[in-house]
């Protein structure tokens, strides 16, 4: 089981409402003590949060499967059913959270404490009791609870870091990183030691700041190749990239400027990171051979307009100068960058004057109903009980659905489908007459449908 995971498909599921329950109030010498059905509780949400304490999606690999409570249903004597209980997800700063089937991106979350809610609970269903009016005193009915949200998303991870450490495998990026901080990675002399991003908290003076040390990279890592494809993500946050180069390679057709170049190439393959400042950190001077060629190719980077500085992590030669320069800039680009704040999350209300449905002409004799209203109506509705079916008849006319067919050209016996044409609710349409000029049979029944 791997230790670090910045990719996972998350399968959610908010909890259903619970229905709501259809009683008469019974009590000695009130043989018509009346509705007294409570409604149901609302489903639980699934919501993402920012967590400081969260740096990996491991436990989404292990658990993908996240489901929130139901809500309880409704019972006699107005007694409500209980919501269902909230499930918070916590997730690193900097989690991008997109739709897996589909891709696109339903929120960046960069900021602590920021919420989002990915899944909504479904609402519970009215009772009896909320559902009586002068006309329909006792209803034999009360409206099924709405089921929850359920989809899949796919979380990924950009790590939020100042400095991204970038170059070849074996440069010396964890030997560096180690170096500078308290971050223990794993370094051995094969290429792709580093098999996860590390971080690693440095201290310039007063100024204090993150660093990332980015698994290697090789050429045409940006279209799959080696491991940068995977991590190059990683990078998208920093504010600074720093060229780590490894001057001692005994490699054939390597050498300090085609590492650069080569490197380069795939950053802007890549693409987002031609605004980035770069540094160029020449390192492993502690081999002679290797402070020659830095000596050798520093004047190449100078006229690039690179700032260079020559290194050895293993001795640590040159690292105060680099890590007071690294802080420098830091402290420069924070104090010219606007304070993060969280997330803000935008609502758009619908516009004024949406009838909130929509009928379309299949053919002839089909006719498809859609829009969250009647949807959400349909799914409400007990159609083992009569008069649950009228109320909904009812609900329909006056939203304004029968005129809607009408002037799509239906008529009594068309074919109409409210919903999805897969899945949806069918139905042969008979025109009808408002529930206020019908005489009300027994309790759970409707004259309409004799």
């Amino acid at each position: 089981m791997p230790d670090f995971v910045d990719q996972v498909v998350l399968h959610i599921g908010a909890g259903d409402g619970g229905n709501g329950c259809a009683s008469i109030h019974r009590e000695k010498f009130k043989p018509l003590g009346g509705p007294d059905g409570g409604n149901g509780g609302r489903g639980g949400d699934v919501i993402l949060e920012v967590d400081p304490n969260t740096a990996t999606l491991l436990e989404y690999h292990r658990r993908p499967h996240r489901k929130a409570e139901n809500g309880k249903q409704g019972q006699g004597s107005n007694r409500d059913g209980a919501n269902g209980e909230d499930v918070i997800l916590p997730v690193p700063n900097g989690t991008v959270v997109k739709d897996a089937s589909t891709g696109e991106v339903l929120v960046d979350l960069v900021g602590v404490g920021t919420r989002y809610v990915i899944a909504e609970g479904g609402h519970g269903g009215l009772g009896n009791a909320a559902l009586a009016t002068t006309k329909r005193k006792a209803p034999g009915f009360a409206l099924l609870g709405e089921p929850g949200d359920a989809l899949d998303v796919m979380l990924e991870l950009k790590s939020v870091a100042d400095v991204a450490l970038v170059g070849f495998p074996s440069a010396g990026k964890s030997s560096l990183i180690a170096a500078l901080s308290a971050a223990k990675p794993k370094i051995a002399d094969y290429p792709f030691t580093t098999l996860i991003p590390n971080l690693g908290v440095v201290t310039a003076g007063e100024t204090v700041f993150t660093v990332a040390d980015v698994p290697g990279l090789i050429p045409g890592a940006s279209q799959g190749k080696g491991l940068g494809h995977e991590f190059l993500r990683h990078v998208e946050r920093c504010d600074m990239l720093v060229h780590v180069i490894d001057c001692a390679t005994m490699e054939p057709g390597r050498d300090p400027i085609t590492d650069f170049e080569v490197i380069e190439a795939e950053l802007r393959a890549y693409g987002k990171l031609e605004d980035r400042p770069r540094l160029v950190v020449l390192n492993k001077a502690d081999v002679p051979d290797a402070r020659e060629l830095a000596e050798l190719v520093t004047p190449e980077f100078e006229a690039r307009g690179m700032r260079v500085f020559t290194i050895s992590a293993a001795t640590h030669q040159g690292l105060r100068e680099l890590t007071y320069a690294m802080g420098e800039w830091v402290a420069a680009a924070r104090a010219n960058k606007p304070v993060e704040e969280p997330t803000r999350l935008v609502i758009r209300p619908k516009q004024l004057g949406d009838a909130g449905f929509r009928v379309r002409r299949v053919n002839e004799t089909l006719f498809q109903i859609t829009g969250e209203k009647p949807e959400r109506w349909i799914r409400q509705t007990d159609f083992t009980n009569d008069e649950a079916v009228g109320y909904l008849a009812d609900r329909l006319e006056r939203l304004g659905v029968e005129v809607e067919l009408a002037k799509a050209g239906a008529t009594a016996g068309a074919e109409v489908v409210i919903g999805p044409m897969e899945g949806g609710y069918v139905f042969d349409w008979q025109p009808t007459l408002h529930a206020e000029s019908v005489r009300q049979g027994p309790r759970g029944s409707d004259n309409r449908l004799g």
